[in-house]
């Protein structure tokens, strides 16, 4: 019986391993890790040698790392070299010496993205968005990940305040069964940076079946924008210096942002209300200023 193929991380699998191989096939690991797109389309005989060995330390190579033979080993270092060479190459990354200061790195790359997503935003759109809010029975909002899941939470917040009813959903189980128990009343509003989380997906491909409207914030052309009846567009800008946090979530919260102030203002006068007893409430509780915000 053919065994089955599990995926693993190869580059740090070489990397923790090859002290403990011989000399010919630590050749071969430098070669690899000097250059991962070149040794996964290489040929052996061209690997063996950039590596200045036989074809045959290559193959026992293959098989100290856990491969079943050559073939297995370059379709590993394909899928590792698929990531992206900014996560393997060092010198894609400014020196330190050419760095700006951080504060104005992470700030242009804000304002960048910011200005880009901006473009993207439609008026009519954002209202039938908007629209779908304001009628539904129940709001659920989905998100997964990182900066999804925060602003999931972040749309839930936003809607308690305008006195929407909403409940938000992280756990891929749970999603597919609130899923499987909405109608056509209901609206979830579904956040992915990417929208090719196949969990979250596969989520809204159900909410979809039992007729609930699908407002999503993602990226424009993934595969759950196809799905979305009213999409509110994303484009994600990520750049070499892979040390800072994504800006990706500003476009994100910019769009939620608006989104929100376009179902207070369809609303108008019950959103004044319920906004003047928070801040009623609040003051009560904290005092302050009437400049300071609604929360904190």
């Amino acid at each position: 019986m053919e065994r089955m193929n599990h995926p693993f991380d190869i580059v740090s699998r070489i990397a923790e391993r090859s002290s403990l191989l011989r000399q010919a096939e630590q050749k071969v690991a430098q070669a690899i890790l000097g250059d991962l797109p070149f040794a996964a389309s290489a040929s052996i005989q061209t690997l063996a040698r950039q590596a200045g060995v036989s074809e045959a330390s290559v193959t026992r190579f293959a098989k100290a790392i856990g491969c079943r033979d050559v073939r297995e080993l370059k379709m590993n270092l394909a899928q590792a070299a698929a990531i992206g060479q900014r996560f393997l190459r060092t010198e894609n990354a400014l020196a330190e010496d050419e760095l700006p200061q951080i504060v104005d790195l992470v700030y242009a790359d804000i304002h960048k993205v910011l200005e880009v997503n901006r473009s993207l935003l439609n008026q009519e759109t954002l209202r039938q968005a908007a629209q779908a809010l304001l009628q539904a029975r129940m709001i659920y909002a989905f998100g997964m990940g990182g900066g999804s899941t925060m602003l999931s939470d972040e749309a839930r917040y936003r809607l308690v305040r305008l006195g929407r009813p909403v409940a938000t959903y992280h756990d891929a189980m749970l999603q597919k069964m609130v899923a499987a128990t909405s109608d056509k009343n209901d609206v979830v509003l579904v956040l992915s940076t990417t929208g090719n989380v196949a969990e979250l997906n596969a989520s809204c491909a159900v909410a979809r079946e039992y007729g609930v409207r699908l407002v999503a914030i993602t990226a424009l052309g993934s595969p759950l924008a196809a799905m979305a009846d009213v999409l509110l567009p994303l484009k994600s800008m990520e750049t070499d210096f892979i040390f800072k946090p994504s800006s990706s979530r500003y476009a994100m919260m910019m769009a939620l942002d608006v989104l929100m102030t376009e179902l207070a203002l369809l609303q108008k006068d019950r959103s004044q209300e319920l906004l003047r007893r928070l801040k009623f409430t609040l003051d009560t509780h904290r005092g302050g200023s009437s400049r300071e915000p609604l929360g904190d």
